[in-house]
Parts: C-alpha cells; sequence; structure tokens
C-alpha cells in the first residue's frame, strides 16, 4: 500500500469528513465531530486528535482547554473513504457536556430518555 495521503479522502462540498471517535479499550462510541485534511495532518503528526470547530471555524484539537484529550490509538478509513473510524485514548468526559460519551439521549417507547449523567 502506498503511504497515506489525507486529499485520497472524500470530503463534503466543505471540504470536511466525519470522524467518530472510538475508546480504543472498550470500544464505546464517544462522539463525531468533523476533520478536514489539514486537522487529519495534524492529529496524524502529533498523536493527539484534532477536529475542525465548524461554529469557530478553527483547529480544536480535543482536551486543548479541557484537559479530557484523545490520543490516536488508531485511524481508520470506511469502504467509501468518506468516514473515519478514530479509535482513541480518552481522558476524562469526551462530551462538552461533562459526560463520558456524547450520545446520553436514548429513545425509547417514543420517548426522549437521558441514560447518563456528567461525569464532573
Amino acid at each position: 500500500m502506498p503511504m497515506f495521503d489525507p486529499k485520497t479522502l472524500r470530503y463534503d462540498a466543505n471540504g470536511l469528513i466525519p470522524a467518530i471517535a472510538q475508546e480504543a479499550g472498550t470500544g464505546e462510541v464517544l462522539m463525531m465531530a468533523w476533520m478536514n485534511a489539514a486537522s487529519i495532518e495534524k492529529t496524524l503528526a502529533s498523536g493527539r486528535v484534532t477536529y475542525w470547530s465548524r461554529s469557530r471555524q478553527e483547529f480544536w484539537e480535543k482536551g486543548a482547554t479541557s484537559g479530557n484529550q484523545q490520543v490516536l490509538i488508531e485511524m481508520r478509513i470506511d469502504c467509501d473513504r468518506d468516514c473515519l473510524l478514530l479509535q482513541v485514548e480518552q481522558s476524562g468526559p469526551a462530551c462538552h457536556t461533562g459526560r463520558r460519551n456524547c450520545f446520553y439521549t436514548a429513545l425509547r417507547q417514543g420517548d426522549e430518555v437521558e441514560i447518563a449523567k456528567p461525569m464532573t
């Protein structure tokens, strides 16, 4: 296989690709965020996951301000090359709400149910 080039991925019209963060040790899905080619390069170079913040229009190194870092263990590319799976080691909560993961609301019998409380 040739060396990986982020330009070979399929990005949306805004130059972004969805990235799903999964805890490497347990398989727990932690969050989904967006990356662009430059944030992928930063992540691969540093080993710390860097996303692209659509709201702030800037790089967002996970945990740079909160301390809740994601260390990249392995990056996987889906079959269509339009989605990434990031296997990470997460320190602290992954969600900005203080929860372990961002998927803390479940639909159960037609109702929204909070299934996880903030860690902090």
